[in-house]
Formats: structure tokens, sequence, C-alpha cells
């Protein structure tokens, strides 16, 4: 049997896929955690990962390999290939003044036609300009900048600092995808951008070589082969098998609503990121902050668990009797407000109640998941299908109003790591050649029933 291993290096975790290169059945798995907060030390994920391979049983048996991580997180090194500060998260809005200066200064429709994107602070591009601003000394030593997969590649393939790696700090080893790359803020459909990079960070430096979906990196120093890996989003697309038609919405630590086109989007606005996808073709974005943080917060409120969240809500009628709840807890990126903060309206004596709190965390969670949604159609994108995964998917309350929400038939596939079986897929896509048809499990398929009340309050409270 051959056997291909997928990495998901994601905010909260580093999980494990190996699965049959031939069918793509899982023959096991492993998982470590990693560290909370908004910025973190990339060593930290290089101990998970070595750690999470020894929970999977290892990779002697292993032909190939492919890391997939969370986008955007900016991991800048020195000239001996050391790591210079913890690397900036996704998720830390601290850039946001650094994204409303870039675009003063290049503008909106200039960067949305020239990368696919308009910069707002979790791109890796922002978070460079706040370093340039806030931490000068460190900017100035930086020789290269990476992204959480490419550097775990990167050490993945024998590289990094002297004496902590078998091949040292050769910089120009460093690779990504288009995926990632289409998430800096500084490439484009002609490659990277440097005026848009210097004018970031301040001066140039090595930025990882683009690779091609079915290229290999290179090897383990044990001879294992390494895919090009991908962004978190791209990787669950190819993990889904997702093709033209499909949007698929994602409940994790954030929400994302992506969909896979042949036509590249460039929004001025900045509400749809045109993103690239694992496999050629484009992958139209928006993220949300909140997602499933939105119903941890509110079970904690109730004192119950999510099950019990759910069933709370499935007591209450459409639309909670009134009462809505807008999710911007910590800041919201679409839209972009990253200063927001959360809001209950519409609360009565009547449905302030544990029920209609329940019904409204949930529906507040997916109206704005289905604004998004409303967002990538506006950019001409067809969707006749939403694949919906994520931890909340597997809520029955969540799937009830999900159909209520969406306007399309809503697809469940049955539980899985889909971003490691996204890289898991990709490095049997470089060991062979040839892209693999695994079949893809479905747990439920809802039909769509709008339920307009739940949009139209949602609309008015949000305003």
């Amino acid at each position: 049997m051959s056997l291909v291993a997928g990495v998901d290096s994601s905010t909260q975790a580093c999980k494990v896929v190996i699965r049959d290169a031939a069918t793509g059945a899982l023959v096991r798995s492993g998982r470590a955690p990693h560290p909370a907060g908004t910025e973190v030390d990339p060593a930290a994920w290089w101990a998970a990962l070595l750690t999470a391979f020894a929970d999977a049983g290892g990779l002697d048996d292993v032909e190939a390999i492919s890391v997939a991580g969370q986008q955007h997180g900016m991991i800048v090194l020195d000239a001996e290939g050391r790591v210079i500060r913890d690397a900036l998260l996704w998720n830390d809005t601290r850039s946001a003044r650094a994204a409303r200066d870039l675009i003063a200064e290049v503008g909106a429709d200039d960067y949305a036609r020239r990368t696919g994107v308009v910069p707002v602070a979790s791109f890796t591009a922002t978070k460079l300009r706040w370093l340039r601003d806030e931490e000068p000394d460190a900017a100035a030593r930086v020789a290269a900048v990476a992204l959480p997969h490419d550097w775990l590649t990167w050490r993945l393939r024998g590289f990094g600092p002297a004496g902590e790696s078998p091949l040292g700090p050769v910089l120009g080893e460093l690779t990504t995808d288009r995926s990632d790359a289409s998430g800096t803020a500084y490439w484009g459909p002609n490659g990277y951008d440097r005026e848009l990079f210097v004018r970031a960070l301040g001066h140039d430096a090595v930025l990882p070589r683009v690779l091609a979906p079915d290229e290999a990196a290179g090897r383990t120093p044990d001879g294992i082969l390494v895919g090009a890996g991908a962004g978190d989003n791209a990787a669950a697309a190819l993990g889904l098998d997702a093709a033209p038609g499909d949007v698929v919405v994602s409940i994790g630590t954030s929400g994302t609503v992506f969909a896979v086109t042949d036509a590249a989007v460039a929004d001025p606005s900045g509400t749809v990121a045109g993103f690239a996808d694992a496999t050629g073709r484009r992958l139209p974005l928006i993220a949300t902050l909140n997602a499933a943080r939105v119903l941890d917060v509110t079970a904690g409120l109730l004192g119950v668990d999510h099950d019990e969240l759910g069933r709370l809500a499935l007591e209450a009628e459409p639309g909670a009797s009134g009462a809505v709840l807008v999710p911007y807890f910590e800041g919201e990126r679409t839209p972009n407000l990253p200063e927001a903060t959360a809001s209950f309206s519409g609360l009565t004596l009547a449905n302030t109640t544990r029920s209609s709190i329940a019904r409204a965390a949930i529906e507040g969670l997916l109206c704005g998941l289905a604004d998004g949604l409303d967002a990538v159609r506006g950019q001409g994108v067809e969707v006749s299908r939403v694949l919906l995964i994520g931890g909340a998917a597997q809520n029955p309350a969540v799937r009830h109003v999900a159909a209520q929400v969406f306007d399309a038939p809503v697809i469940v596939p049955v539980p899985g790591e889909y971003v490691a079986d996204g890289a898991a897929r990709q490095a049997r896509w470089a060991l062979t050649g040839e892209r693999p048809a695994w079949p893809l499990e479905v747990d439920a398929e809802l039909e769509s029933r709008p339920c307009g009340v739940i949009r139209e309050q949602y609309a008015r409270a949000r305003a």
C-alpha cells in the first residue's frame, strides 16, 4: 500500500492524516495543540508538527507529504534563517491602520487590479507595514518573509537556522504556492509585485518561489517527497473536491465563504478577496473573524454545552421572536470593522429567554456568512449548492437554520479534516502526476427553505 500524508497547521492545532494513495482511505491520524494568541513563535508550530507526526505513528512508510496552513501569518527571517520576532497571525488586527495607509498610498482599485485583493489587517503586507512603523530595528533585519506553510515546508526539507537544521539557512529554498501567495497583498496575476512588497516592508527581501499545484518542493532528509502545500481554505476546497458551482461555508475559528471559479475576481471594495485555489483555478473568498466562537460564548453565557444550545435554539421560532445578535465580538473582517463590538437588539420582556438567545446566536452567525455568500455571488459567481463544513456544522440546529438562511441546497459532508485531506490529495498529485478522484462522503442533504424574517431583521440590526 502506498501512503501519503497531509498536514493542517491551523490556528488552534496541527492535524495530520495519512491516507491510502490509491483509494483515499484513512489509515491513521495525529494531532497536537498550538498555543493561543494572535502572535506565536513559529518554533511552537514546528514542535507541534513533530508531535502530531508521532501521534500519527510516524512517517516511515509515507511516500509523499504536503503542508497546508493558516493564511497570511507573517514570519520574518534574518540572514541566518532565524525568526526575528513572533509571527503575527491572520486574526491580529493591530495592523488595521497600516492597511488604511497602504490603501491611501496605492488606491483600492489599483490594489485589486494588481493583486486581486484590497489590504485589510489580516493580510501579510499590512503586518509588514506595521513592523516597519512600530519595530523599525526588527524590520531592517528582515532578509526573507514566509507564511506558516512555507516555513514548515522549508523546515521539513531540512532547512533552517544553522545548528538547528541539517541543511542550514538557505533562504533561496523557501517555497510557497499560488493560493497562499495570493493572500499576501503583494502577489498577483504577474507574480510578486515587488513595488508593493517594498512599499510595505521598506526594502526588498527573499520571497518564497511559487510552485505549481502538482509541483514538488523537494524531499525531506529521509527521502519523502514534499508537495507544494497550500493555504488552509484552498486546501479545504481541494479536500472537498469542490468544483465551479460549489460554495464552501466553513465554520471554524474564523468563518469563511469561498467558491471555486475559472475567472479571476478583483473587487475594489475589498469585500471579496480574489485568491487563487490549489488546482490552478481561483478562490474568491470572504472571511469573518467571528464564527464558532459565537456559539462558544453564547453557550457559556447560558451555562450549557453546544448540544443543549442547539436544543434550546430549536425551541424558538425563526427570527427568535425579534431578538437579533450581530456577533462582532472581536471586531470584524467582513464587513471590515476591526474595532467593532457585538450587540443584541430587539430584546423585550417576552423574548429575552434562553431559547431566543440561543436561536439569535445561531442566526447571527449564519446571517454574517450569508451576507458573505451574497458578496461572492455579486462578483458573478454562480452558486448551485452550499457545502457546510466545520465543527459547528454537526449541530442539528445549525443545519436546520442554515437551510432557512441560505438560498441554495445545503450539503453537509461527513465530519473530517478537510484541510489536511486537501494536503494529502496534493501530496498524491505530486507523487503520481495525477489529481486523485477520491470520493466525498455526504452526511446530510438539506433542501433550501429560506425564511425571510431572519435575514431581514438581521440586516436592520446590522445597519
